[in-house]
């Protein structure tokens, strides 16, 4: 079967691991850290693994992370507008732009630890036919992934998203896609995606934590 030429720059904002999960409640603050850490550097190397995506923009005030994620082969920018999710996403596809013309812009939560490149791959190739579309997550009403034509490019994230997304005209992709539905914001989200296979850092912070087995 042929590899599809990648035609996608992945946007991954990421705040620092410092000061992001408040939900994961229960476990000492460096413990929280290690976790949202982990997350987001095995969501990054997914994504860096799937063979459509040709880039990975990291958006992060992080040093620390920034150099970690840099090390896997990502792209990495300060978050220019700090506090606005969606602003920076679409500063982020401006200069993603810049540096890859031919790729298209697709956002992507960082806290999916559980991504398997052949799941985002098969989204973004059922994206191919679309100006605009996204993934809802599992929960109901949010969403993990949208992608656009830069033109068309007017990411909606924040409560109510995935009804956001569809009014502003992107279409919803269908199919399991289990682990790319399925953010952790909690301990109990990190148990239910624990059986779909846990990326390593996060394998290994979870056994730090020692929340999951």
């Amino acid at each position: 079967m042929p590899v599809p030429a990648p035609g996608y720059v992945v946007l991954l904002p990421v705040k620092p691991p410092a000061r992001g999960k408040s939900r994961l409640v229960g476990i000492e603050s460096h413990e929280r850290a290690d976790l949202a850490r982990s997350f987001a550097l095995d969501t990054a190397e997914s994504c860096l693994a799937a063979s459509g995506v040709g880039a990975v923009l990291v958006i992060t005030d992080d040093s620390y992370f920034a150099a970690d994620v840099a090390r896997l082969g990502a792209a990495v920018i300060p978050d220019g507008v700090s506090g606005d999710l969606n602003e920076t996403l679409v500063q982020g596809a401006l200069e993603a732009r810049r540096r890859w013309p031919g790729l298209r812009p697709a956002a992507l939560c960082g806290d999916l630890p559980a991504l398997r490149s052949a799941d985002l791959d098969a989204a973004l190739s059922a994206a191919d036919g679309f100006g605009a579309a996204y993934v809802e997550d599992a929960a109901g009403g949010g969403t993990t992934l949208y992608t656009a034509l830069h033109d068309r490019f007017r990411p909606a994230f924040g409560p109510g998203s995935a009804a956001a997304h569809r009014d502003g005209g992107a279409h919803p992709l269908e199919g399991d896609l289990d682990s790319l539905r399925h953010d952790v914001d909690t301990l109990e989200d990190l148990e239910t995606v624990r059986s779909l296979g846990l990326g390593p850092r996060t394998t290994l912070a979870s056994v730090r934590v020692g929340s999951l087995g």
